[in-house]
């Protein structure tokens, strides 16, 4: 929740904003403040404090700050971070959700414009000369990794993705100046990905790492596409690292598919379904 609503912070009117700084800056005494209190506080009127709770997606004060009360606990970190033992599936259901959106809106405000079209270039670069663009991941990165062989794949993409540590070594080694290598990691400590991306530089592959802001990988890669989440990567579920790497997949994904264009791709995407189409009951 907290995630979320700092996300979105920037595009509510400046009064507005007044009022969710003094929430981030201490949400268990926003908590217990009376509307007077708040309004006094952040410098605005009373009917302000209520159009925040508003605009935030809560019916009032009243709902906003039970919400709020459910938000800051510790919650169990081996599940998910704002989820409580006791919580009902309503509880459930809005707290994954919450912290998914807040994770999207946190990558929208904060990704790196340049490293997301720079690593669009390596990959049209590849697809253009018909080398190699290979997926390496393992773990739940492994599952990203073969995602994005599947997306790239229907593109008319030279891919593959390996999740096991052996083979992606292997595969690193034959790889030549022209091919694209993109390793996927939540930690960004994984010892098999680490050599891997130093192999495959070292052979003349382009390297893109999508993992953590600081993290030993970050810095392995020729292009670091960011993917900062407040999950730890120790976390023995992860939920929202996850789902933001197959979102970060989406997006050079969709940029190459227009940088190929509707003309190229539309007849052999139309010729694909049309096949599969008789593969189905009907």
């Amino acid at each position: 929740m907290l995630d979320r609503i700092q996300a979105s912070l920037s595009a509510l009117p400046p009064a507005e904003q007044r009022v969710g700084k003094l929430l981030i800056a201490d949400p268990r005494r926003f908590v217990n403040l009376a509307i007077t209190d708040i309004a006094e506080r952040s410098h605005v009127s009373k009917p302000t404090v209520v159009r925040f709770c508003r605009s935030v997606g809560y019916d009032g004060l009243s709902d906003f700050k039970l919400k709020l009360a459910g938000s800051v606990s510790e919650g169990v970190p081996f599940i998910h971070r704002s989820v409580d033992p006791d919580d009902k599936m309503g509880d459930v259901m809005v707290k994954v959700i919450d912290n998914t959106m807040a994770t999207f809106l946190r990558y929208r405000n904060e990704a790196s414009g340049r490293a997301l079209e720079r690593a669009t270039d390596a990959l049209e670069r590849a697809y253009r000369e018909n080398h190699r663009i290979e997926f390496y991941g393992v773990g739940n990165s492994g599952i990203v990794a073969q995602d994005a062989q599947h997306k790239f794949f229907r593109l008319g993409v030279n891919t593959i993705a390996y999740s096991d540590g052996h083979m992606q070594v292997m595969s690193a080694s034959l790889r030549r100046p022209g091919d694209v290598v993109l390793v996927i990691s939540n930690s960004g400590r994984t010892r098999d990905l680490m050599d891997a991306a130093d192999i495959a530089r070292q052979r003349g592959a382009t390297v893109l790492v999508l993992t953590a802001s600081g993290s030993p990988l970050a810095s392995a890669g020729d292009i670091h596409l960011a993917a900062d989440h407040p999950e730890h990567y120790d976390r023995y579920s992860p939920m929202t690292s996850r789902l933001l790497h197959l979102m970060v997949i989406d997006i050079l994904a969709t940029a190459l598919a227009l940088r190929i264009g509707v003309d190229t791709l539309l007849p052999q995407l139309k010729d694909m379904k049309s096949h599969l189409h008789h593969r189905r009951y009907t």
